[in-house]
């Protein structure tokens, strides 16, 4: 009999479309990845708060705004100031809406951080709630606290009802060295491209569409100085999950947790070095 070969074709078609349909349910809901990315929908967590906060965002470019989704990793800081992680990560950082950008190669990531979005983008510091027009929209910076040592853009995004993909994310944060350190180098890994500086400087930059992995990315040696210090990243997303983490290694490679973190400079007498307040903007 030569029937199986129409009935076998009938049969793999009908598996495929089932496989397919079943890859389209689950497809938003990722858990970490083997290289420490973060998933683009994981936990259904308590939620530390609603995701209604924000200015009037920018629309149209991620594919799934979700449905305010709370961050069941993300919450507002309640106290002042806290201590990195114990392998040092940062988990406390100011964050803007995201604003629409696209291209993961050098030159659309250098063009992307290239142009100015809002007035003092580099220097400015701002503080939870402050506002900023881009293109004609306005959009909020929020103080979030990370459970993790990454901070998950996906879920921040998602909560705020923003896109997150082909989109910029700006974050910012102050560490805190109670002497001066040298030679210590800052170490980033982020999903996708990003840029990072310190107290005003560019020290390392990351391209191409990639996983969040530890360490990926790491600064030559530089001088933290005694007091407040600005870190700020620039980081883009092309389509999917999102994150970032970012730490400080010693001149022996060893992470550093002998700092405070801040979303303002602490009361020492002096302005952090590279940063200035946000400006009022209608």
């Amino acid at each position: 009999m030569r029937r199986p070969l129409g009935f076998l074709g009938l049969g793999i078609a009908g598996v495929i479309s089932l496989a397919a349909i079943g890859g389209l349910a689950v497809g938003q809901d990722r858990g970490n990845g083997a290289n420490g990315g973060a998933g683009a929908n994981r936990g259904t967590g308590s939620a530390a708060r609603s995701g209604a906060r924000g200015g009037g965002g920018l629309a149209g470019t991620g594919a799934d705004l979700g449905a305010g989704t709370p961050a069941a990793t993300l919450a507002l800081p309640t106290t002042p100031s806290k201590a990195p992680d114990p392998m040092g990560f940062i988990q406390r950082w100011m964050v803007l809406e995201p604003i629409p950008a696209s291209g993961l190669t050098d030159s659309a990531v250098r063009a992307a951080v290239g142009k100015e979005y809002f007035p003092d983008q580099l220097p400015v510091l701002p503080r939870d709630g402050d506002r900023v027009s881009v293109n004609g929209q306005v959009l909020a910076w929020h103080a979030e606290e990370t459970s993790q040592y990454n901070l998950n853009l996906f879920h921040f995004a998602r909560a705020l009802r923003k896109p997150s993909g082909n989109a910029l994310f700006w974050v910012v944060t102050v560490v805190n060295c109670p002497d001066e350190v040298k030679d210590a180098r800052l170490a980033v890994g982020s999903n996708a491209a990003s840029v990072w500086w310190v107290n005003g400087k560019e020290v390392v930059a990351l391209y191409g569409d990639r996983q969040t992995v530890i360490d990926d990315g790491v600064s030559r040696r530089l001088t933290l100085s005694k007091g407040p210090n600005v870190v700020r990243g620039a980081v883009i997303n092309g389509f999917g999950a999102t994150d970032f983490c970012a730490r400080f290694l010693d001149a022996q490679d060893k992470p550093i947790t002998a700092i405070t973190i801040t979303l303002e400079p602490q009361t020492t007498g002096a302005p952090a070095a590279g940063a200035s307040p946000q400006k009022a903007q209608p």
